[in-house]
């Protein structure tokens, strides 16, 4: 499976007096391998019923100074892909990326004006790992949770004394293409208590990705990729300070100044003609928490949040592929205030867990010739969340059983819509069930099942996107009903130790907004009746001493129940019917270790704006091959870790997305010091 990642199905409190008492001293059933660890137990704001899945940073699979795109591609279950703005969004389970909340410290990066981040500017330079929650997710993460949440822990969390605060990392492709970042940190013992920072920076920059065999693009270098340059600049600050008390309070930052072309579709006939020669972004989150005791309602902790995300962009629109007359330009700053409130509770055996939300994003647009423009949207959850335990750990066939409930009250108001039609407030629920139990002693089970509300964002609802889209403000909420089911286990089979997961799925998306092709060029954004999603995952690995053969699989039917459509559109975009990856890491000589995998993308559609109706993807499959070796050093640093990487080997045209195209053959070189 991943190399140095991990699969999490995450229960909750320990049945008894100690777990009830300290969350932090939650007892873990583990299923410990080499390279995946599968665990059940209750990371903060979530509880039992939940699958996950967890991505090691350190990774000689993940590239150097990564962008969170770059560590997302890696993940299991998760199809990310390029849109026509030049974003890397991403698809998981029949639903979109603005379905799926991505968080840093706890604080939403897509509350904006766009309900989504792009990830493809996004650094992670100081994340100490990744979590991706799949489907049924906590009604504790906030307003506009649907799919699943995109977890970023920097700041937050106990120190890891063993991790290294200092390091550097570099790389370097074949087209010139080079990255390089580096960090420093310090911990300190004071008084009984501790204090830790760390700060970073990092560097990219290319002049283009190569251009997969067999790919006509009408105009730009042979075997590039036309407008696909990148400069990118990033740094970031994050500290914390633990009382002997076991009171804290931490601060994490970043920020980042990028310039990038947006390369044009190739199955259209009028392209988006786009660069973004500015594009900048600052986000901070600062956070406080008590220790777990006495308080005015019983024994509990709390914790406050507050977090600033802002930002600004220019997108200049050319007339003509020689990118050389500004036809229009899109000036465009956003502002988007955080604040949560958490806090658990015992009650009784169990725990009482609740939160509150609020955030206003203000976003000001000016579209040159043309008016300045201003938008806001105020959101806030209230979430209250109870679990319980029914059986205590131990030996036996069920135990460390497991229930949770919870319940959410979301609402919206769009209080400034420059100029355009004004919306009434929406206010809607949400809830969840949650239950997980031991089985026997090496296999756990998880059921879930919740409802949750998405509200439009503003960019949905009157954004003309440059005259590509046909602005529709009486566009409704989404009601996503979900359910699964879920096993987790190790035994032995094949000569080697198997460790495996499988979830079965079932998701009903109604008032599904989707966008639909006006036969002009143009889309429209409309609510659809219904997207209805079933499928099953599956993910394992089998390990030989040092040999491991791993893989995983989804298996999905999604289906676009369309009432009052315009045209002959039935299927929903970009939602394959299987999809996964298989993979074989070995040692080879010299402490060398190699892998292979390939990763496998089954028929897939999309909308073509110029006829209005459906266009096919065919399957794909890429291979990519790996060798990395790791030294243990002395002094201020005590890995060397470098590895060589053939990405594409076939130099196949593998397509995120209808006329986007994956990069061809890469041959890339890295290194970490730490």
């Amino acid at each position: 499976m991943l190399y140095g990642a991990g699969v999490v199905l995450c229960g909750s409190l320990t049945a008894g007096g100690a777990a009830a008492q300290d969350p932090d001293t939650v007892t873990v059933a583990r299923f410990q391998m080499p390279d995946l660890s599968v665990q059940a137990t209750r990371p903060l704001a979530s509880v039992s019923g939940v699958s996950a899945v967890r991505l090691n940073l350190a990774s000689p699979r993940v590239s150097a100074v990564p962008l969170l795109e770059d560590a997302l591609r890696e993940i299991p279950f998760v199809q990310v892909r390029e849109n026509s703005r030049g974003e890397a969004q991403l698809t998981l389970r029949g639903t979109e990326s603005r379905q799926v909340a991505v968080l840093v410290d706890g604080i939403p990066l897509t509350l904006g004006w766009d309900a989504r981040s792009d990830l493809s500017v996004i650094p992670i330079d100081a994340a100490r790992e990744i979590e991706l929650y799949r489907g049924i997710s906590s009604v504790l993460h906030g307003p506009n949770v649907l799919g699943g949440v995109v977890a970023i822990e920097i700041g937050r969390g106990e120190v890891d004394r063993d991790r290294p605060l200092s390091g550097i990392q570099a790389g370097l492709d074949e087209t010139g293409a080079t990255v390089f970042g580096g960090r420093i940190g310090q911990s300190w013992d004071m008084g009984g208590g501790s204090l830790s920072i760390q700060s970073g920076a990092g560097y990219r920059t290319r002049d283009a990705v190569p251009l997969a065999g067999g790919i006509v693009q009408p105009a730009g270098v042979a075997g590039e990729r036309l407008n696909s340059d990148l400069r990118h600049t990033s740094g970031f600050f994050t500290g914390r300070y633990t009382a002997e008390s076991g009171a804290w309070a931490s601060m994490s930052a970043f920020a980042f100044d990028a310039e990038r072309g947006v390369s044009p579709e190739l199955h259209v006939i009028d392209p988006r003609l786009w660069r973004i020669p500015e594009t900048s972004r600052f986000m901070t989150a600062v956070s406080a928490g008590t220790a777990w005791g006495q308080t005015p309602f019983g024994t509990g902790d709390f914790e406050v949040s507050l977090g600033v995300d802002v930002g600004d962009m220019q997108i200049d629109s050319y007339e003509t592929l020689a990118y050389q007359t500004v036809e229009e330009r899109e000036f465009s700053d956003d502002r988007t205030l955080t604040a949560r409130m958490l806090s658990d509770h015992e009650l009784g055996s169990g725990v009482f867990r609740s939160a509150f939300t609020w955030s206003e994003t203000r976003h000001v647009e000016r579209i040159e010739p043309g008016d300045r423009s201003i938008f806001k949207q105020r959101l806030f959850s209230l979430g209250a969340e109870v679990e319980f335990p029914l059986a205590a750990p131990g030996p036996g066939f069920w135990s460390d059983a497991r229930v949770s409930a919870g319940a959410s009250l979301d609402r919206g108001t769009t209080p400034e819509t420059g100029r355009q039609f004004a919306r009434n407030p929406i206010t809607d629920w949400g809830g969840r069930l949650g239950a997980s139990a031991q089985l026997g002693d090496a296999t756990r089970l998880h059921l879930g099942a919740s409802r949750r509300v998405r509200f439009p964002s503003l960019r949905e609802l009157y954004s003309g996107a440059l005259d590509r889209f046909v602005p529709n403000p009486m566009l409704l909420p989404e009601t996503l009903r979900a359910v699964e089911a879920g096993v987790t286990g190790t035994t032995d089979a094949f000569g080697g130790a198997l460790e495996a997961q499988a979830v079965l799925f079932h998701q009903r998306l109604s008032d599904a907004i989707v966008r639909t092709g006006l036969g002009d060029g143009r889309f429209r954004r409309e609510n659809r009746n219904q997207v209805r999603a079933a499928g099953l995952e599956l993910l394992s690995s089998v390990q030989w001493g040092g040999i491991s053969l791993g893989g995983d699989l989804t298996w999905q039917d999604v289906q676009l129940n369309a009432v009052g459509a315009t045209g002959p559109q039935t299927r929903a975009e970009y939602q394959p019917e299987i999809a996964g990856s298989v993979n074989l890491a070995a040692p080879l000589l010299a402490g060398v270790m190699g892998r292979a995998s390939v990763d496998f993308v089954g028929r897939q559609y999309c909308v073509n704006p110029d006829a209005g109706s459906d266009l096919a993807l065919d399957s794909t499959e890429r291979l990519d091959l790996l060798v990395s070796r790791q030294w243990n050093l002395g002094g201020p640093f005590r890995t060397l870790q470098a590895s060589a990487s053939f990405d594409n080997v076939t130099d196949a045209a593998v397509f995120d997305q209808c006329g986007l195209p994956q990069p061809g053959r890469l041959f890339r070189l890295q290194f970490r010091l730490f």
